[in-house]
């Protein structure tokens, strides 16, 4: 039997060892659909409800697994759809394939229905490698340059392939002139190592320095050994951008947190206070939370050399394999003996966990969204994946949950948009089908996209070893993310038409599409709600009340941003006197004496 293109692309995808494919159909992509039918459903296609969470699916799917992952979608409105899911990988450097279907080749330039310039469309975002197959002989080289960029790159790719030729005979390439042949799939493995030279002034740079400071990023998750054996050495406190939040546990003494708007007061105080910086595999943007410019000498680490130098005046850059670089690092630097500056950032350390735990336990109106994380804390399994969405939720995520070694998190770092919390769990889940993801999610996210896929996982769960995915939404009814930065950034009052979000139940709404959910509005039903949820068999949603005057405090809350948040509450912001009173509780937790012996909660 003659085999089709639509096969042979589906065989490819086998040889590559891809074993899911998200998406959703479209007579764009009938000749893959249907091949996906001859071929026992081998990869599987797992069916989003909308093509930017089959993006976004792949995205959490190769964020968890280390793989490509893939993505496919019928011409013009479904590869549309496809993009913000895309951008998203592309911004954080994720290997995503692209298969997009395209108008009859017969019909192009005509105006035809659903007819878009693909090539235009996907230009930026597959800047990496894009392609159309006009003929079946470039599929091999097609397909595989796909796979090979995306790897070797880290970046969404893209394979346009005409509605006809789909359903046309495969002929392979011949060894004939213009004919490009392809080497079947093969390990992509490399490790790249800075020149020996540079590593030795970056130990020199380092051993000269008495106040170390790291700052880790997702680039770092291969060395987190590493990582900690120069902190040992140096004594340094190590702190996290978002996109690294996993890359080192909490449960460490001189991990100081998150860094930025969304950073703790360690990681403030130790970029403040360092006179040597070493990043290691991250590209966190915001310089203003690094040291002050010529008070720190600084060493880079990064696999990227076009990423590399570009955030703060780095003495030295080391354009290779995290961990391999720093196994060359590590013997090449002495232990330091004084060790006050190491025992000063513990005390800082242990000091914000119990100001995280206190403001964690303040009462709101009803509920403290930092207590559902803190209590979520308590419970995680050793083996999560934990999932947040942008938005005020994302403050939590970053703030109040605690890693342990082994555990799992990301959310859209770079993009930051909203809607990759629940497509991201699924994606975690058929990366981890044995592992248990938790979907940290705002309402805003939930009525955008959040509540389609439920269905999703509905559909799905059955095929999950460990069928446990929990979506907990941050129940508020605000944009509340916005509604802060309108205050602190602007001295806006929140502006209802914009902010205010329709109130419904999401539990309910769970409950309707057949799914376990518990409504929750009083604080202490919430440790109970999580391990109700933690021992199901099944998917369950947390529809939890929380006051969205709670407020998202800086490290370091600048004189501007208090000054623009009273100007907010003084122009008639509607819950002004409110917001006033839980920001000033909140922040009134950073001054309690520290419980010096108390171990760490």
């Amino acid at each position: 039997m003659t085999q089709q293109v639509g096969d042979h692309v589906l065989q490819r995808l086998r040889e590559w060892g891809v074993k899911h494919v998200f998406g959703y159909p479209g007579d764009g992509i009938n000749g893959l659909v249907a091949a996906f039918g001859r071929a026992d459903n081998k990869p599987r296609f797992i069916q989003a409800r909308h093509e930017e969470m089959a993006a976004f699916q792949a995205t959490g799917f190769a964020k968890f697994s280390g793989q490509v992952g893939v993505c496919t979608a019928t011409s013009g409105p479904g590869a549309i759809h496809l993009l913000n899911g895309l951008y998203d990988a592309k911004l954080d450097h994720v290997p995503v394939v692209a298969i997009v279907g395209q108008t009859a080749r017969s019909a192009m330039g005509g105006s035809y229905q659903q007819e878009v310039d693909l090539q235009s469309l996907f230009k930026d975002v597959a800047s990496d490698y894009l392609v159309e197959v006009n003929v079946s002989s470039q599929l091999p080289n097609a397909l595989d340059r796909a796979f090979r960029t995306a790897m070797t790159r880290r970046a969404p790719t893209a394979v346009i392939i005409p509605a006809d030729l789909q359903e046309e005979p495969y002929e392979p390439p011949e060894h004939a002139f213009k004919q490009v042949p392809s080497s079947p799939p093969h390990s992509m493995t490399a490790t790249v190592i800075a020149p020996y030279g540079e590593i030795e002034r970056a130990a020199e740079i380092i051993d000269a320095g008495s106040k170390v400071a790291i700052l880790v990023g997702q680039g770092a998750r291969s060395a987190a050994r590493e990582v900690v054996q120069i902190a040992e050495l140096t004594g340094a406190g190590v702190a996290k951008a978002l996109l690294g939040k996993d890359v080192l546990p909490d449960d460490l003494p001189f991990v100081t947190g998150p860094i930025g708007l969304l950073g703790s007061r360690p990681s403030y105080e130790l970029m403040r206070d360092c006179d040597t910086l070493l990043i290691v595999g991250s590209n966190f943007p915001y310089t203003q939370f690094m040291p002050e410019f010529g008070q720190a000498r600084a060493v880079q680490i990064d696999i990227d050399g076009t990423m590399i130098g570009m955030r703060y005046p780095t003495e030295v850059n080391l354009v290779g394999d995290a961990k391999a670089t720093l196994a060359e690092l590590i013997p090449l630097l002495r232990r330091k003996q004084d060790r006050s500056w190491r025992e000063r950032i513990e005390r800082n350390v242990a000091r914000w966990w119990e100001t995280i735990e206190r403001q964690a336990m303040l009462r709101a109106q009803p509920v403290n969204p930092m207590r559902v994380v803190w209590e979520l804390s308590q419970q995680l399994p050793d083996n999560a994946i934990v999932t947040a969405d942008s938005g005020s939720s994302t403050n939590w995520y970053a703030r109040c949950l605690r890693f342990r070694a082994g555990m799992r998190g990301s959310l859209s770092g770079t993009l930051a948009t909203m809607g990759p919390g629940v497509p991201y769990a699924i994606g975690a889940k058929f990366a981890h089908p044995d592992r248990p993801a938790i979907a940290l999610v705002g309402d805003g996210s939930m009525q955008m996209n959040g509540l389609a896929e439920l269905l999703t996982a509905v559909r799905y769960y059955p095929q999950w070893a460990d069928p446990r995915l929990i979506v907990c939404v941050f129940h508020n009814n605000d944009l509340n993310q916005v509604t802060w930065e309108l205050r602190a950034m602007g001295g806006a009052p929140k502006f209802e038409e914009s902010q205010a979000l329709p109130d419904t139940s999401y539990a309910d709404l769970a409950r309707c599409m057949g799914l376990p959910a518990l409504a929750i509005d009083d604080p202490e039903q919430i440790g109970d709600a999580w391990t109700q949820a933690l021992a199901a068999d099944r998917p369950v949603l947390l529809d939890i009340r929380c006051d969205p005057e709670v407020p998202p405090i800086p490290p370091h809350a600048t004189y501007e941003e208090m000054k623009d948040t009273a100007e907010a509450i003084m122009r008639g912001d509607p819950e002004g006197w409110h917001l006033m009173v839980q920001g000033a509780k909140t922040k009134a937790q950073e001054f309690v004496p520290h419980r010096a012996g108390r171990p760490s909660p």
